[in-house]
This record gives C-alpha cells, structure tokens and sequence, in this order.
C-alpha cells in the first residue's frame, strides 16, 4: 500500500492521522527531526506528504519547496491557519491542497485517495506518452513537463491538470466546473479560491518561457487559452 509521510509536531495530531491512516493500509512514516525533514523524504519516498506550516526551525512552506526540488508528490498542507493568504502561500510554495484543523478524518481519506488516484493512476504505467500541442507549445502530461521550443519548466500535476484542458478546449472555454471535477473530485471540500490561485501559479510557469497573457479568464464562464505569443518567441 502507499506510504505517507506526515510532517507535524503535535504528537496528538500525529497519533489521531497514523491511527486513522492505518486502518484504511495506510504504511505512515513520521518525521519527528525536524531539522532533516528532506533528508528523511529521500530515505522514505512516500508517495503523499502531509505537512503542517507552524514547525521548528523552518516552516512547513520552506520544507515544501525543499520537497519540490526533489519530487512531485501530492502535498497536503494540514493547518490551524485559516486566512485566505495562508491558503494561497501554501498553494503558491508548491502544496497541492490545504486542510484546516481541526478537521474530519475522512476528509483527510478522501484528499489523499483522491491527490494518489490524480499522480499515481493505477493505469498510467500502461499508458503511451501523450503530447498535447498547441502551436509551439508542448505538453507532456506523464512527465509534468512544458516546453516552448527549446525551453523547458516542469509543472505539478494539478499546473498538468489545467493545462491539458485548456490546450484540448482551444479555442473554446473551459468551465470552472469541469475544471473543477478534473481537478479535483471532492469538490465540495473545495474552496472558490483554490482553482483561482492555481490559474495563478499557471500563468507564472507561462512566463517563465516568455509567454504573457496566454490564459484569458471568461467571466462567468471559465477560462480560455489565446495565443497570444509573438512570432519572435519559440
């Protein structure tokens, strides 16, 4: 069964999310050194991070983005935090989804089977590389992977997710609702603002390679990708 790793402080927390982790084949390792969180990381390669933002020394964002430079693996912030900004750093340090506390446990279930179900479909190994293309633009969706022309940036799954939409609808809009059950299928734990920041966060991976204002916003309606680079730009 998948191994995952929390990453929290309070030893109650702790025991409530291995307890309820575990009886539904969980395998769950915790980190309790807080200093070589990503040292740990490496030597378990769990396949889903549960992580905390208030942690000694460094918090949970910096650790995130620790994590990002080693792996693409599903993390779920877990956090007594609750503003809307806290929500949006975690999204933006590269967390795949945020859960506040206190929180029901089969919440936590349903978002972790759900982020496995999204990174580790149990079809994908069968699976030839698709590439997804519009003009110059490239996307290859098992390996996370953009690329214009001779430049390359790589994407979380969800940053994958949107952008596989959008390219497949072109030149059409894709609805908030559809991308929200691709997304994302326990919609109703979700919050408006989730897929907002997520557009967001594609839109910078769009400018690392030089393309701007690719990525229209429809109101009431959705999205719609507009190809919008210049001749100049491969």
């Amino acid at each position: 069964m998948e191994k995952i790793m929390i990453v929290e402080d309070d030893a109650k927390i702790v025991e409530h999310l291995r307890n309820y982790l575990e009886k539904y084949n969980y395998v769950v390792t915790v980190v309790t050194d807080f200093d070589h969180v990503l040292e740990q990381f490496k030597k378990d390669q769990p396949k889903l991070v549960l992580l905390d933002i208030n942690l000694p020394s460094y918090d949970g964002y910096y650790w995130c983005r620790q994590i990002r430079k080693e792996s693409i693996c599903p993390v779920i912030f877990i956090s007594a935090r609750t503003g809307d900004m806290d929500q949006i750093m975690a999204l933006e340090n590269g967390g795949d989804d945020f859960i506040t506390k206190p929180f029901h446990p089969d919440i936590v279930i349903a978002k972790i089977r759900s982020h496995l179900r999204r990174a580790y479909g149990e079809y994908a190994s069968q699976m030839q590389e698709r590439v997804i293309q519009l003009e110059n633009l490239r996307l290859y969706p098992e390996r996370m992977e953009l690329h214009f022309g001779n430049q390359l940036c790589t994407l979380t799954k969800k940053e994958s997710d949107i952008l596989e939409m959008l390219i497949e609808r072109y030149p059409r809009v894709a609805g908030r609702e559809d991308l929200l059950m691709k997304l994302w299928d326990d919609q109703a734990y979700v919050d408006e603002n989730t897929l907002n920041v997520n557009i967001t966060r594609v839109r910078k991976k769009l400018q690392e390679l030089g393309i701007s204002e690719a990525i229209e916003t429809v109101r009431g309606a959705g999205y719609r990708v507009r190809v919008s680079w210049n001749e100049g730009e491969k």
